[in-house]
C-alpha cells in the first residue's frame, strides 16, 4: 500500500479549511515554516500544486478542492473509527439545511427529539442555499440534491405552494364576496382563484429569483394570466411575506413546512388549488456512515416527523428501512 506522507494530511486539511498558513499553524501549535514544509512535501509527492499563492492571497486549485474533500472525509472517518474502538459512542450529529426549514419546521420539533433521544447531541448549520454534501460541512443534510455519489438520500417532501392570509383579512374577503353575490356561506369550501386578483399579493422573490414569479405561476396553474395592474408587494424571503400576511397586509404563498394550521392558527389557508413547484427535499448522509448510531437515530426521527407533519406519505418509506 503506497500512502502519501501521513503527517502532512492534517496540516493540509487545516490550511484548506482555514484558508491560511498562519491560522493553520496556530491551530496545530506548530510554526508557519513547519506548515509550509508539510504542504510542499505533500505537493511534491502528488506532483500537483494544491494552492494558488498570490502574495498573501491563498486559494485551492481544482486538484486541491478535490483532494480536500477526500482528505477531510478520510480523517473524519479515522477519528470516528478510533472513538468506536475506544468504546466512546459518539452521538454528536451535525445537520445542515436551509434556514427556512430549520426555523419553521425542525426547531419547533426539537423538544420531541430531546425527549425521545436525550443522548443525541444535535448541532444545526443553517444555509441560505442548498448545502454542499461533504463531511467537512456536516454529517447529514436536508437538501434539494436527490442523487449524489456516495450518499443515501431519503425523500422528505415534494413542495407545493398554496395561498394564505390572516383570519381577519379572510373574513373581510368573504364579506366582500357575499355582498357581491358570489358566495352564500360565511366561509366557502371552494373559491375561484380569479377573485383573489382584487386583493394585494405578497410576493417572495427568493422562490424563483424573479419578481412576482411565484404568483404568476400559481395563477397560471388555474389558467389565469396575472394583469399588470395587480397590486403586488415584494419581499426577499418567505418569512417576511408570512409576517406581512399575519398583519393583514394581503395574500401570501407558502408551503407545508413553513405553515401548518395547528402551528399557525392566525393564518388561514385559502380553499383553492396548490402549485407543485417540482422541488423535492431529501434527508442525505454518506452511505458508508449509515450504521453510526447518531445518524441512524436522527434519520429515523426525521422521517417520522415528516410523516406526522404531513410532508411525507408513510407509504413512501421502504418497509425494509
Amino acid at each position: 500500500m503506497k500512502l502519501p506522507p501521513l503527517k502532512a494530511l492534517p496540516v493540509f486539511e487545516a490550511v484548506a479549511r482555514l484558508n491560511s498558513f498562519s491560522r493553520a499553524a496556530t491551530e496545530l501549535n506548530v510554526s508557519q515554516s513547519a506548515v509550509s514544509h508539510q504542504i510542499q512535501q505533500l505537493e511534491a509527492y502528488l506532483g500537483e500544486e494544491l494552492f494558488h499563492r498570490q502574495g498573501r492571497h491563498l486559494s485551492l486549485t481544482a486538484e486541491g478542492r478535490h483532494y480536500q474533500d477526500a482528505v477531510s472525509s478520510a480523517l473524519f472517518q479515522l477519528e470516528r473509527a478510533s472513538e468506536q474502538v475506544q468504546g466512546r459512542v459518539d452521538t454528536r450529529v451535525r445537520i445542515a439545511m436551509y434556514s427556512s426549514i430549520a426555523v419553521r419546521w425542525l426547531i419547533p420539533r426539537l423538544p420531541t427529539l430531546q425527549r425521545q433521544h436525550p443522548q443525541l447531541d444535535l448541532a444545526l448549520e443553517m444555509m441560505n442555499e442548498s448545502p454542499l454534501l461533504s463531511d467537512r460541512v456536516a454529517d447529514c443534510f436536508i437538501t434539494l440534491q436527490g442523487e449524489h455519489r456516495g450518499f443515501t438520500t431519503d425523500l422528505l417532501y415534494c413542495e407545493r405552494m398554496f395561498a394564505i392570509t390572516s383570519r381577519p383579512f379572510w373574513q373581510a374577503m368573504c364579506a366582500d364576496w357575499q355582498q357581491a353575490g358570489l358566495i352564500d356561506s360565511n366561509e366557502p369550501e371552494q373559491i375561484d382563484p380569479a377573485w383573489l386578483l382584487r386583493y394585494p399579493l405578497l410576493s417572495t422573490y427568493s422562490i424563483y429569483d424573479i419578481h412576482t414569479e411565484d404568483w404568476r405561476r400559481w395563477f397560471a396553474q388555474a389558467g389565469i394570466s396575472l394583469p399588470d395592474s395587480t397590486r403586488v408587494q415584494h419581499f426577499s424571503h418567505m418569512l417576511m411575506a408570512l409576517e406581512a400576511a399575519r398583519h393583514h397586509q394581503g395574500l401570501a404563498l407558502t408551503n407545508d413546512y413553513m405553515h401548518t394550521v395547528d402551528d399557525d392558527p392566525e393564518l388561514v389557508r385559502l380553499p383553492c388549488h396548490s402549485l407543485i413547484t417540482g422541488d423535492r427535499f431529501y434527508f442525505a448522509f454518506k452511505t458508508a456512515r449509515r450504521d453510526e448510531n447518531g445518524i441512524r437515530l436522527l434519520r429515523q426521527w426525521i422521517r417520522q416527523q415528516a410523516v406526522a407533519s404531513g410532508l411525507l406519505d408513510a407509504s413512501a418509506i421502504p418497509a425494509a428501512q
